[in-house]
């Protein structure tokens, strides 16, 4: 789990300057780096991990269209071990799934020379390892955060160069490509540095505040969205505006590789009090954040050399689409985490990943339907101490749902037994959404030639008016035909 409090005022901050973007300035993309798509997987949620648990989480991603992890690894006395487990079970399987470090620069301490030391070890005992992903013959390293480590010298670009890029123990051994939260005109300090650059927040809006709302939207009832409000929406909601600022200033560093990585999220949710991690927010997932997104990406994936998932697994934060039940839960995170599986936005992932790594839509064999929505009202007020997250007015009373169809057909959709509407489904991706009844349910049944392809109503969803406490996490669920 990330510690985001200040990382997010920052990200907001640069993310304002991405609303009215100049025209994009194409980056060079490294002729050694392949499309790839890997998945964001929280080390420091593992301690207990088996080399068979790692087994299962590698075979299940890569059964979905993930071809290697990026190990957010951090100052945890499991940290190695872990690492050594899942580089052992990615070789075991011999299936060509990647790993690498992203190293979580809110965790490992990089003030002194010592500091960068640590890393460097920890990055070049794997570099050569079979499962280490590499690039242009090198071993392709992240970060989480890093923009204000010095290891000891006079200013955050001249730490990294002369304690980690470019020290005699890493120097020409590594292909680095961190995520540093700053303004990316900036990114022309860092020669030496970057070799490209991670958008981590680029999944989400951040644009998009409750405050700003009212400048940003201009006549949107969040309250009631009519269609010209949709519009509105989906013109932040999975933008590749952010990823394209990025991409301009890599073009800025000399020497730089400029290969770009960028993010997709299905959602964000966190509600840690004051007394615990002090988070308690959310960024605007709805319109069909998780797919809008990829289709973006695919539209654009000429100027992106890979994707990561956020996440596989950081359960604290709402975003993983792994099983819910598998590793460490952030203490208090269980009250808005079980019951919450996520593995109906995995069901989906495989078509998509497919298509930007092939720029061909993949055929669909067989019809799948998921759906999602949150668990009460937007506006309810349970007797929650640790309060509303912050910005939770973005988000819609409705029931989203997708079909990926092998077809034509017919979708209706219900929340209560009054509350229904049917649709016309073309064969390929539909996305569609209904308002949500308090008390009501979720039900969707996808129809062909009038039979029944596809009924899907989770009997443990229900739209609670009346919660006892704050949770504005997604409940998914997911079908496919037989």
């Amino acid at each position: 789990m990330h510690l985001r409090s200040a990382l997010y005022s920052l990200s907001l901050l640069a993310s304002a300057a991405f609303v009215n973007a100049a025209p994009v300035k194409t980056a060079r993309q490294s002729s050694g780096v392949p499309k790839v798509v890997v998945a964001h997987h929280i080390v420091g949620l593992t301690a207990a991990f088996t080399v068979d648990d790692w087994t299962s989480d590698i075979q299940l991603a890569q059964a979905n269209g993930i071809d290697g992890f990026a190990l957010n690894v951090g100052n945890d006395p499991f940290t190695n071990q872990q690492a050594q487990n899942a580089y052992q079970a990615a070789e075991q399987l011999n299936s060509n799934f990647k790993l690498f470090f992203s190293l979580d620069m809110s965790s490992f301490p990089c003030t002194t020379p010592d500091d960068a030391t640590t890393l460097r070890n920890l990055v070049t005992q794997f570099a050569s390892r079979p499962a280490q992903l590499q690039v242009d013959g090198k071993a392709f390293v992240s970060t989480f955060a890093g923009e204000s480590c010095t290891f000891g010298s006079g200013d955050v670009p001249s730490g990294w160069r002369s304690q980690f890029t470019q020290h005699p123990d890493t120097s020409g051994k590594i292909h680095f490509v961190p995520s540093f939260f700053v303004d990316p005109a900036t990114f022309n300090t860092f020669t030496g540095v970057m070799d490209g650059d991670f958008g981590f927040n680029s999944g989400w809006p951040l644009a998009l505040s409750a405050a700003q709302a009212p400048q940003l939207l201009p006549g949107v009832d969040l309250n009631n969205v009519n269609a010209a409000g949709e519009a509105a929406l989906q013109k932040f909601i999975g933008s590749f505006d952010p990823d394209n600022q990025h991409i301009t200033q890599l073009a800025t560093i000399q020497g730089s590789a400029q290969t770009y990585m960028a993010a997709v999220s299905p959602w964000f949710f966190t509600h840690f009090g004051a007394d615990t991690f002090n988070k308690n927010f959310v960024f605007d997932g709805d319109e069909h954040l998780w797919v809008t997104r990829w289709e973006n990406l695919i539209a654009n994936r000429d100027k992106v050399s890979l994707v990561e998932i956020v996440t596989w697994n950081d359960f604290g934060e709402s975003h993983y689409i792994g099983p819910n039940n598998h590793g460490q839960l952030p203490p208090g995170s269980e009250a808005w985490v079980n019951g919450f599986d996520h593995q109906g936005f995995l069901d989906l992932t495989n078509y998509f990943a497919t298509q930007f790594k092939t720029g061909q839509a993949p055929a669909i064999t067989k019809d799948q339907l998921v759906m999602w929505a949150r668990p009460h009202p937007k506006n309810a007020t349970p007797n929650d101490p640790v309060g509303a997250p912050k910005d939770f007015q973005l988000f819609q009373d409705k029931l989203w749902a997708v079909v990926l169809a092998t077809a034509d057909g017919s979708l209706t959709l219900a929340t209560s037994d009054t509350t229904s509407q049917t649709f016309d489904i073309k064969q390929g991706v539909n996305k569609l959404s209904l308002d949500l009844t308090p008390g009501g349910f979720m039900h969707g049944t996808l129809t062909r030639n009038n039979q029944t392809v596809i009924d899907l109503k989770p009997d443990d969803y229900t739209f609670n008016p009346n919660p006892s406490a704050f949770n504005y996490n997604a409940f998914v669920a997911s079908a496919s035909s037989q």
